[in-house]
């Protein structure tokens, strides 16, 4: 783990953190994190789980965004209500909008300038699973005029897709679940997504092969709407202390991520 202050930002957090502990400091933050009465914790749905995307299940919601979530609200003293959208990229155009309060999802300079975040809490690699009965075995026998690759649209890994491929053609779709279909009626050459979740798609579409290759490393991370200091020194004390405590490592354990490492970069 490493530090990313720039000169200042240590004062300047632990000013804001000390002014939650006090009594017009805690209404403070809730006025500005809470102004519903409720967190409204903005997560992306999709059956692949994972430390960003989050499930739909028969009672409500699952996933580490979810976990994570639902003890800051605890900690505020506040209801959860969780936001449900189709991809990450849903997630950032709204917010400006006054509809989420606290999210979880992949950061990127294009994302920087659009809302503030806090800790980085996943590493994850992205590359391509390539469709049933492929000639397709790396990244140069991919990177072909006439290939298609898919990508959840507005995403960072499509933008990371687009760059790295000067060839192919990278569409971006709204859902997870629409490429799934594509790839597995062979509609699509491939998609490009994290490694971790392309691994549990090929478990479901036999004759798919995920790449050995990575072309990026996806960062996840906290994050509140532009303009929010309180709820921003908030977040950055809860997922740091998330990550020293081992509340993160349970929330990956209870969604199915037991063997995955904890990667993480404090803030």
């Amino acid at each position: 783990m490493f530090n990313q202050f720039r000169p200042g930002m240590p004062g300047l957090f632990l000013g804001l953190a000390i002014m939650t502990t006090t009594p017009a400091g805690a209404d403070a933050l809730k006025d500005e994190i809470a102004p519903t009465g409720k967190l409204r914790v903005a997560i992306a749905i999709s059956p692949a789980g994972g430390a960003f995307w989050s499930t739909r299940t028969a009672t409500g919601y699952a996933g580490v965004p979810v976990d994570l979530g639902k003890a800051m609200a605890e900690q505020l003293g506040v209801p959860v209500e969780y936001i449900a959208h189709n991809n990450s990229g849903q997630i950032v155009d709204a917010a400006s909008k006054g509809t989420w309060d606290i999210t979880f999802l992949p950061k990127d300079p294009e994302r920087e300038g659009r809302m503030s975040f806090g800790p980085i809490y996943e590493v994850a690699d992205a590359t391509y699973i390539v469709k049933p009965g492929s000639m397709v075995t790396n990244f140069a026998t991919l990177d072909q005029p006439g290939i298609k690759v898919a990508a959840v649209n507005n995403t960072t890994t499509m933008r990371g897709a687009i760059a790295h491929l000067k060839n192919a053609k990278v569409t971006g779709y709204q859902t997870y679940d629409e490429i799934f279909g594509l790839l597995k009626a062979g509609e699509i050459d491939a998609f490009a997504l994290s490694r971790d979740q392309l691994n549990a798609m090929a478990k479901q579409i036999p004759g798919t092969r995920v790449l050995d290759e990575t072309f990026k490393q996806t960062v996840t991370a906290v994050a509140v709407p532009p303009n929010h200091p309180l709820s921003l020194a908030f977040a950055v004390k809860f997922l740091n202390e998330a990550i020293a405590n081992g509340m993160l490592r349970k929330a990956y354990d209870n969604n199915g991520l037991k063997d995955r490492p904890v990667r993480t970069q404090t803030k």
